[in-house]
């Protein structure tokens, strides 16, 4: 004979509710950061930011001295998907890039 085993989802005690939060999880954001290098020039690099990222050329020169002067420059926060591709295009484009969660 089989021997009933207790349900887990079943609550025991009916008097009892059980709060669940069924609101979307927001998804992470990623920094998209780009490193200075000793092999690109500063107009390679600020084109390149521009194909990649579609960005002024003013914000372009800003981040590529951003990175000439401390080493590493913040190009954007987005979705890990979009970091991933971005990272990707740089790295074609012999950039070198990081990416790390925003936190």
């Amino acid at each position: 004979m089989t021997e009933l085993q207790p349900n887990p989802l079943v609550n025991p005690n009916p008097t009892t509710t059980t709060m669940v939060d069924n609101r979307p999880k927001l998804a992470s954001m990623y920094r998209v950061l780009l490193h200075d290098d000793d092999v690109n020039d500063m107009g390679q690099v600020v084109e390149s930011l521009r194909q990649v990222f579609q960005f002024a050329p003013e914000q372009c020169i800003s981040i590529m001295m951003e990175a000439h002067n401390s080493g590493v420059a913040l190009c954007t926060v987005e979705y890990l998907e979009h970091a991933e591709l971005h990272q990707e295009q740089l790295h074609a484009l012999a950039l070198t890039s990081t990416i790390e969660p925003e936190d």
